[in-house]
């Protein structure tokens, strides 16, 4: 009798063993499941944050490349106004001068 409830005891150890064993792996699993979502949530993060800084960056670009570009023509537009005006102004005093002396004769 001693002998059954010995044999009875080891297998009832193990038993509880092998659920123990069980249940530290589930929660082994578990908190490797957590950890694995975390770094790839942080890696994700961290790659949309790059793509997010590039897109930002060219943006950035091309409105300040438009914005000089508006600003150089601008600027061209107004010198070649002023070119053209001085060029009105003078032709005017020589083609005046010009009549002045010629209806002085």
């Amino acid at each position: 009798m001693h002998g059954i409830t010995k044999l009875f005891s080891k297998q009832q150890i193990s038993l509880v063993h092998r659920q123990t064993d069980r249940r530290t792996d589930r929660q082994t699993d578990r908190q490797a499941g957590r950890q694995a979502g975390r770094q790839a949530g942080r890696q994700a993060g961290r790659q949309a944050g790059r793509q997010a800084g590039r897109q930002a960056g060219r943006q950035a670009g091309r409105q300040a490349g438009r914005q000089t570009d508006r600003q150089t023509d601008r600027q061209t537009d107004r010198q070649t106004d002023r070119q053209t005006d001085r060029q009105t102004v003078s032709q005017m005093d020589i083609f005046l001068s010009y009549y002045h002396v010629s209806r002085s004769r």
